[in-house]
Order: structure tokens, then C-alpha cells, then sequence
């Protein structure tokens, strides 16, 4: 038994005692070639930094100061008068059913639907 352990340890320690060869680091010789000057760069930094709007910034939001063309009351309309066609057409079927029923006023007349039969001669 103590024979088994002792030459189990040996192949062990035979298989880990090899050298660990660090591999050198990938070194890139393509040159950078940059689009814009150092001016152009620092030019463009201060027109943000005057604007006061970083588009880079983890704090920049683009929503702050968007002013809607429409009411309150036209969106709601809006929405109202098409969440019955959105609830067809995001289903299970991806709204298969509902477009081959014909019952939508958004589809262009040469559309071709699905569920539309055409006979080939």
C-alpha cells in the first residue's frame, strides 16, 4: 500500500516538475494613424464643455429637454385607438391572424399577406 502511495506521489511529482515558460506579450507594430489633429481633438472638447453637453458622459441625458409636439390627450388617443392592432400583431402568432383577416388600414394595398390565397395555373 505504501508502495501504490509512493509511486503515485513520484508521477506526480514528475508531471508538475516541468518549467513554466511565460509566453512574451504580443507586441503591435501597425502604426496609429490618428483622423483628427490634437487641436481639432481639444477644439472639439471645449465646444462640449461650452455646450455643457457630453454625449460621452455617463450623466448625459438626452431626454432632459425634449418638448413634445403633441397633448397629452392626442397621445392618449393615439395609443387607445392602436393597442388592440399592437396586441394582434406582437402574439403568439407574431399577428399571422389578425394581417390575414385584411382588417388593418396601415398595410398598402399591394400588400401580400400570409393568409392570402393566390391560384398559379
Amino acid at each position: 500500500m505504501n508502495r501504490n502511495i509512493a509511486s503515485i506521489l513520484v508521477v506526480t511529482a514528475a508531471a508538475f516538475a516541468g518549467q513554466a515558460f511565460a509566453e512574451t506579450p504580443t507586441i503591435d507594430t501597425t502604426n496609429f494613424v490618428p483622423v483628427q489633429s490634437r487641436a481639432q481633438v481639444q477644439a472639439d472638447l471645449a465646444a462640449y464643455k461650452q455646450a455643457g453637453v457630453n454625449p460621452w458622459s455617463t450623466q448625459y441625458n438626452p431626454v432632459k429637454t425634449f418638448r413634445s409636439t403633441q397633448t397629452r390627450a392626442q397621445v392618449t388617443a393615439q395609443y387607445m385607438a392602436d393597442r388592440d392592432e399592437v396586441a394582434a400583431t406582437t402574439g403568439e402568432d407574431s399577428g399571422s391572424a389578425y394581417l390575414a383577416q385584411g382588417t388593418t388600414n396601415h398595410l398598402p394595398a399591394s400588400a401580400t399577406l400570409a393568409g392570402d390565397f393566390v391560384k398559379v395555373n
